[in-house]
């Protein structure tokens, strides 16, 4: 028992360090974390649920791998986007290999790393706004991060701790709530408060289609839209304090969605700026013929931005990723890659019933993700964005399912 313990420890730390070391935003620390805690952690066996994951994102890289070689890439170029399009079949693995059936429950080692995601952000915070004075938005934000789905999975789980089966006691609760909320409501990010709604309205169970569901996401599209439509008509300022987040709320339904954009006036091409990508990646995907439009510009290729701009930390024009995912693998892999990428979502959806009630609610979590990542993928590159961790999330979860199917199914043999 002594080394059972020891030994779920070591993978309690291995999890840990996989979902910390993205926060630094330095892929190549994230890419040789991974790597190694994949290698030390391979499995004999896989279910079919993961490997069907596998297979649609490994299919992406295969198509952009194979389109690549019509074209000859920068080398550098090349290694680059195959450590970019490993990430989502790292994360998946990790997730998958690190939940071991003997762990006590492995939503608490979840839970633990968001505190320590949370702690981490606000000592952060207190450090940017004391020391370095920054008391606007967008720098607070480029300082301390820009957003954490992995602190909402951890609210989640502890709002719904008894139908997740997590045992913890209620004064814990009320210290680690209040400190999750906050700091994840310090990274101002949109898609994190819709990720906790969709998450949120996905463990009630209201996207099972029935009179009561269909009642209450009607209810709550007309508050939502009443909501908006007040932030709207307040008309926000773009830079003051907190209504520059109110501002990015407004100009939300238009930001990813706009078909012409201005790139002479800057007011327009900011707000707007993740639709000029997507813009420029269809025109110059598609005015290369079908067959490109189907398959891709392979491994290697970048979208021109005629224009160079100031992406976080340099100027650019030619960019191997963009904010949106679809579109993303749309450049490397075209419409056939697009396609997988739909299905890998869709199989989020396909989850076998059974009579346990925390595989019940794993699946109401992984159905809710699936929701979510439409969104996530849309906005912010989805399982492919180098400080997301939700790969790992949903290999976990699903590990986790399977261990509590098979402990169930053998007390009953």
């Amino acid at each position: 028992m002594g080394f059972r313990i020891k030994k779920q420890r070591v993978y309690e730390l291995l999890f840990m360090a996989c979902i910390l070391v993205p926060y630094f935003n330095i892929y190549e620390a994230t890419f040789f974390t991974w790597s190694v805690v994949v290698l030390i952690t391979l499995r004999k066996k896989y279910s079919l649920t993961i490997v069907k994951q596998l297979a649609c994102f490994s299919a992406i890289l295969l198509i952009a791998f194979i389109v690549c070689l019509f074209d000859f890439p920068k080398p550098f170029d090349f290694a680059k986007d195959i450590a970019y399009m490993l990430k989502p079949i790292l994360g998946l693995l990790i997730g998958y290999q690190l939940c071991k059936e003997y762990f006590d429950n492995p939503f608490i080692i979840i839970l633990r790393t968001g505190i320590v995601l949370a702690v981490f952000h606000m000592l952060n915070i207190a450090y940017a706004f004391t020391f370095l004075h920054i008391r606007d938005m967008p720098t607070l934000r480029m300082h301390t991060g820009y957003f954490s789905d992995f602190e909402v999975y951890a609210i989640i789980i502890l709002i719904f701790r008894k139908q997740l089966g997590l045992e913890i006691s209620y004064k814990k609760v009320k210290l680690f709530l209040p400190l999750l909320i906050f700091s994840t409501a310090l990274y101002l990010a949109r898609s994190n408060f819709i990720q906790f709604a969709i998450l949120y309205v996905a463990m009630k169970g209201y996207f099972v289609a029935d009179r009561r569901s269909l009642t209450i996401l009607a209810l709550s599209v007309i508050i939502l839209g009443g909501g908006y439509t007040a932030i709207y008509y307040s008309n926000p300022s773009r830079t003051r304090g907190a209504e520059a987040f109110f501002y990015k709320i407004k100009n939300a339904p238009k930001e990813a969605f706009k078909t012409h954009v201005n790139k002479y006036n800057w007011k327009d091409l900011n707000d707007n700026y993740r639709s000029y990508e997507t813009i420029m990646t269809y025109k110059q995907v598609t005015d290369e013929g079908p067959a490109t439009i189907a398959f891709g510009k392979g491994l290697g290729s970048k979208t021109d931005l005629r224009t160079k701009m100031w992406l976080q930390t340099s100027f650019m024009r030619f960019i191997p990723f963009l904010h949106n995912g679809f579109t993303t693998v749309f450049l490397k892999s075209g419409l056939a890659g697009v396609i997988l990428l739909l299905v890998s979502i869709l199989l989020l959806f396909k989850n076998k019933p059974f009579d346990n009630s925390v595989i019940t609610n794993i699946n109401l979590i992984i159905v809710g993700t699936g929701v979510y990542l439409f969104v996530s993928y849309w906005v912010f590159l989805g399982f492919y964005f180098i400080v997301d961790t939700k790969a790992v999330i949903f290999g976990f979860l699903v590990r986790y399912r399977e261990n509590i199917a098979r402990a169930v199914t053998n007390r009953m043999q």
